[in-house]
């Protein structure tokens, strides 16, 4: 294969990654590794060729996360750098084993090494604590195509990844081989998931119960106005969304660090700007419960550091975290901690060092954070208060209905980012978590995009960048639990296993090759 075919081949593959995140739809993505399967056809089994390929590979995964995630660039440009690096890292261990494999072992064991270890990898990738950013987790590029991916309610996000390399798989099988025996499978491996999804779309049948929720969009400038502007200005803009909030609204919700105020973690009702939200709405909204982001401060009476995360200023330990709050609910449970933070800015895996140089936008510092998913309560209905990265995570929605939760809210600050696409696939994804956990969604973002999902995925109503608003809807009550809520990423954690036990067979076939034990 020449030179210049190569260069087609990583270009076909980029043209076909990438256009999921862009806009587009992510169907192109069931034949997007075939090009680059195609020049590791066309090397030998010699090291030389292996570090080849492994460059063709780098290559076209790098420019996957060029042409996907710059728009981090506009917070900082170490952010996707590093978001890259890593992202390039566990794709190429998925693709370069299996190009190890197919030169020394049979086709099928590398078939499901690439398959099973890629959403290993992936699965691997997500569950990190620190150093996690799955924006290009193959299955989330079915964000604008949930109708394609119903069965994800199964699965989860995995799922569609797997389905992802199957199809690529089968696909290219067909490419080099050229038969109508070979053509069979490709056709059913990416007709028969499509036909199932379309069944379960339009067979689906939404509950009975609803309840009204509104979202404010403030549409406040995050670099100029959110944290270093005048809180008063702040405090007037809300008031003012909520005046034009309906009184038959059960719950209304704020952003993400919508409340000009640091609130005291132990007593987050007692702050001056939640008792002036609580007064009004207690006057003007009585049957209302206000769902708000907000910073909190938990101090700790302590000569030691209690946390990993805690900050130590005179002498005094305490932590930041990024919350979801409640205002006039039914319950004592008011506060949640967001349980996901962004790399680079509100979690480092080295404090001190790399905070100084990668920043993905959002609240400076290494935040504190728990596991626990808090549901809030009014009138009966539990509501789960996911906080915008969480939204990435589907387990991170799992947990929420695992405690009840009827009916998901989200609280998001895109503007960090500008009008790009990082903003609008970000609402996107909880379309994905919609279909998931077959939960309705009210999401309420500063700058865009705010509005109602259904649980079926379907998009209702929204607002988008640079408008300020309240929309108002009624959105489903739901109780029952998905295979996904109750077994979580369990395509992951299979295809963890079968990676490991597809790599101990490989080892056991390589000491027998090389002793002619087998041919």
């Amino acid at each position: 294969m020449s030179l210049k075919i190569k260069l087609l081949c990583v270009a076909l593959s980029i043209a076909m990654l990438a256009p999921a995140w862009l806009g587009g739809s992510g169907l192109t993505l069931l034949v997007a590794l075939v090009p680059l399967m195609m020049i590791s056809a066309s090397y030998s089994d010699s090291l030389r060729d292996w570090w080849r390929m492994a460059g063709w590979a780098a290559l076209t995964f790098v420019l996957w996360n060029a042409a996907t995630i710059w728009w981090v660039w506009i917070a900082t440009p170490a952010g996707p750098i590093t978001a890259t690096i890593f992202s390039t890292f566990w794709n190429l261990v998925g693709f370069m084993l299996y190009h190890y494999a197919s030169k020394r072992a049979s086709r099928a064991l590398s078939y499901t090494l690439l398959a099973f270890t890629w959403v290993a990898t992936e699965y691997l990738y997500t569950s990190a604590e620190v150093l996690s950013f799955p924006w290009l987790t193959l299955g989330n590029g079915f964000s604008g195509d949930v109708w394609a991916v119903q069965w994800y309610s199964l699965t989860g996000v995995f799922g569609g990844s797997l389905w992802v390399l199957l199809c690529n798989i089968a696909i290219f099988e067909f490419v080099i081989r050229r038969s109508k025996r070979a053509a069979v499978l490709p056709v059913v491996v990416v007709a028969v998931p499509l036909m199932v999804s379309l069944v379960m779309y339009w067979m689906y049948e939404p509950s009975r119960q609803e309840v009204q929720v509104s979202v404010l969009q403030p549409n406040v400038d995050c670099y100029e106005e959110k944290f270093s502007g005048n809180e008063q200005a702040q405090m007037k803009n809300i008031l003012g969304l909520l005046s034009q909030t309906p009184s038959s609204s059960s719950v209304a919700v704020l952003p993400e660090t919508a409340l000009p105020e640091r609130l005291d973690d132990d007593e987050p009702l007692q702050g001056y700007v939640v008792k002036e939200l609580a007064s009004f709405v207690g006057g003007n909204l009585p049957q209302t419960m206000l769902v708000s982001g907000a910073t909190t401060i938990k101090e700790y009476d302590t000569q030691s550091k209690p946390t990993p995360t805690a900050r130590v200023s005179w002498g005094t330990y305490y932590d930041v975290y990024n919350s979801a709050i409640a205002i006039n609910s039914d319950t004592d449970d008011v506060l949640h901690h967001k349980m996901r933070l962004v790399i680079g800015v509100e979690a480092m895996p080295f404090t001190g060092f790399l905070d100084k140089f990668v920043d993905l936008g959002g609240i400076t510092g290494q935040l504190g954070r728990n596991d626990k998913a808090t549901v809030f309560e009014k009138a009966g209905v539990k509501y789960g208060p996911a906080i915008c990265y969480e939204g990435i995570y589907g387990d991170c929605f799992a947990r929420f209905v695992r405690e009840g939760a009827q009916t998901m809210l989200v609280m998001s600050n895109d503007g960090w980012w500008g009008n790009t696409p990082g903003h609008k696939r970000l609402f996107d994804y909880c379309r994905l978590r919609a279909v998931e956990c077959r939960r309705a969604i009210a999401r309420s973002a500063n700058t865009g995009v705010s509005g109602f999902i259904t649980s079926r995925g379907d998009v209702v109503e929204s607002m988008g960048w640079d408008k300020r608003g309240v929309l108002t809807a009624n959105v489903e009550v739901r109780d029952d639990k998905t295979m996904y809520v109750l077994y979580g990423d369990w395509v992951g954690r299979l295809s963890l296993l079968v990676s490991l036990l597809g790599v101990m067979y490989l080892g056991a076939y390589m000491v027998k090759r090389k002793n002619h034990l087998v041919a």
